[in-house]
């Protein structure tokens, strides 16, 4: 009895250690909120930074904690792309709303592929969402009547938050925009995954015959993250359609769901800023390699893939994690 209540203990005060912030994720969001400050030219390529680490975060969850893989997630993005894209097309222009309904749409879509991916292995898995995001494009590029296909959805007008603030062509109030639905929604994911229910989605990746010993339900949990994470990926869509008034086909291609997983990988799985690191590093070094040679910029880039992954092994935040480690066991060697 005793042991068990040790266990407990060391258990809430596990989750309590991680609940609370640290000085350096304090100062990561602030110096997001210094970004509208002093690159106030850049201010639209930052939006689709941060677009793009709140979609990869979204991957992170299904990826980096619960260990599903997949190469359809654009789907997801898609979804909610051209969910608030048609209802802006329509006549409702309210971007809260168009939020919710992507969201909302992306969910459900989520929540339906999810029972495809509750047996089988990862190979299984990935050439499912794959299927699934090729599927979905190819729909998307035949409804020309309703979608554009491959000119776009035209007719895209956004209205005013809060009937106030319009999105201006400098980025200044998308950058805000994106800024806070971004933040309020890494705190709700990191809520959750520093709850119990994000140490189950840990079992489940390690060792599922261990989680499914100790009373973990399997299924449940898997289909709950999914479709949580359609949600985010969903909304992350919305928001860039918002954000340019704009929606083309490219937002289901496989090459999204390639780069989205790139993103992870250079930034660092189930670290929770490893898709807001990674996309930083991606944008920036895609931007500047190909401004740099045009024409062979994706060879620079696979280089520094490649040598990242060799020597990066957790990507970035795994290999600053590790120099702090060791700056720290040289401290306390060098105090002992």
């Amino acid at each position: 009895m005793s042991d068990n209540l040790a266990k407990a203990s060391r258990h809430v005060s596990f989750l309590r250690g991680r609940e609370r912030w640290k000085s350096a994720e304090i100062a990561f969001w602030l110096t997001l909120v210094g970004v509208y400050f002093v690159f106030p030219s850049s201010l639209v390529f930052a939006s689709q930074i941060l677009i793009t680490g709140l979609f990869a975060l979204s991957l992170d969850m299904i990826l980096g904690y619960a260990g599903i893989v997949t190469l359809g997630h654009a789907a997801f993005f898609g979804i909610g792309a051209y969910t608030a894209g048609l209802m802006a097309a329509h006549g409702w222009h309210d971007p809260f709303l168009g939020l919710l309904v992507a969201g909302v749409t992306a969910g459900i879509a989520g929540y339906l592929c999810s029972f495809l991916l509750s047996k089988g292995g990862d190979l299984t898995r990935l050439m499912i969402t794959l299927g699934i995001g090729l599927l979905l494009y190819e729909v998307v590029n035949s409804a020309t009547k309703y979608t554009g296909g491959v000119d776009g959805l035209q007719g895209v007008e956004i209205g005013k938050l809060f009937g106030v603030f319009g999105f201006d062509l400098y980025g200044k109030t998308a950058y805000i925009y994106v800024l806070i639905i971004s933040f309020l929604l890494f705190v709700f994911t990191r809520s959750m995954m520093n709850s119990p229910y994000g140490l189950a989605l840990r079992s489940i990746r390690e060792n599922q015959t261990r989680a499914l010993a100790i009373g973990i339900p399997i299924s449940a949990c898997l289909t709950n993250i999914y479709s949580i994470a359609a949600v985010i990926a969903g909304i992350a869509g919305a928001l860039l359609t918002q954000t340019t008034q704009f929606v083309g086909i490219d937002v289901l291609s496989f090459q999204r769901s390639a780069d989205l997983l790139l993103i992870l990988i250079i930034g660092g799985t189930a670290t929770m800023y490893g898709g807001f690191v990674g996309a930083v590093v991606f944008l920036l070094a895609q931007n500047w390699l190909s401004n740099l040679n045009p024409q062979y910029w994706q060879f620079f880039l696979g280089i520094l893939l490649i040598v990242m992954t060799l020597y990066l092994r957790g990507g970035i935040l795994g290999g600053f994690s590790r120099l702090v480690n060791l700056f720290r066991h040289w401290r306390n060697k060098e105090h002992s």
